[in-house]
C-alpha cells in the first residue's frame, strides 16, 4: 500500500470513530444523574445537579427508582413560564409526605431548568417539580434547582397547557408515563 492510501484508511477511520462517539451521548454522561422522563410525545433527558442540591437529587432518585412519578399528571401548566408535576392526587396539594429543606444557589431559572414546587415556606418542598419554558429570573434564590433539561426540550414545550385565569390548572393533563434513572437501564 502507498502511504498517501494508508494516511487515507486511517483519517477515515479516525473520522469513523468520532463519529460514533459524538452520536452516543450516553456515553459521556453520568447515568447514575440523568433522568430519562418519557412524555407522549418523546424522551426528555434531564441532567440532575448534585453540586447544586443533592439532598433533592437523592430523594427524586428515590423516588424515581420506586416509580412514584409514573402516571403522574402536570397538573399546572402555563404558556411560556413552566409546567408543574409531581403531585400523585394531581390537584396540586399532594406529595411523597417527606418534606426537604431548601437547596437554593446562584443557579438561574433559564429555559429548561427543572426546579422544586413549594408552598409559602421555603423548607415545604416534596416531590412536586416544575420545567421553565422560559427564563424565569423572578424565581432565581428563591426555588431549589436540581436539574436541567439538556434534551427533549421540544417534548416539554407540547405538554398540554392549562387555563392562565385558572394558575395553569389543566383539564385532561399531559401524564410523565414513566421516568428511570438512566443508570438503571439496560442498554
Amino acid at each position: 500500500m502507498k502511504s498517501g492510501s494508508i494516511m487515507k484508511h486511517l483519517l477515515f477511520a479516525l473520522l469513523a470513530a468520532l463519529i460514533l462517539v459524538t452520536e452516543t451521548p450516553a456515553m459521556a454522561a453520568d447515568l447514575e444523574n440523568t433522568l430519562y422522563m418519557d412524555l407522549k410525545d418523546g424522551r426528555v433527558v434531564i441532567e440532575m445537579l448534585p453540586q447544586l442540591a443533592p439532598n433533592h437529587v437523592k430523594r427524586i432518585k428515590e423516588l424515581v427508582r420506586q416509580k412514584f412519578y409514573d402516571g403522574v399528571v402536570f397538573h399546572r401548566v402555563i404558556r411560556g413560564f413552566m409546567a408543574q408535576t409531581g403531585d400523585p392526587t394531581g390537584t396540586g396539594s399532594g406529595g411523597s409526605g417527606q418534606k426537604l429543606k431548601a437547596e437554593f444557589s446562584d443557579a438561574k431559572h433559564t429555559r429548561g431548568a427543572v426546579s422544586m414546587a413549594r408552598a409559602q415556606s421555603p423548607d415545604s418542598a416534596d416531590s412536586q417539580f416544575f420545567i421553565v419554558f422560559e427564563d424565569s429570573d423572578f424565581l432565581d434564590g428563591q426555588y431549589t434547582i436540581w436539574g436541567r433539561v439538556v434534551q427533549g426540550m421540544e417534548f416539554v414545550d407540547l405538554i398540554k397547557k392549562g387555563d392562565r385565569a385558572n394558575n395553569g390548572m389543566v383539564d385532561h393533563p399531559d401524564k410523565i408515563i414513566r421516568m428511570q434513572v438512566a443508570a438503571d437501564v439496560k442498554q
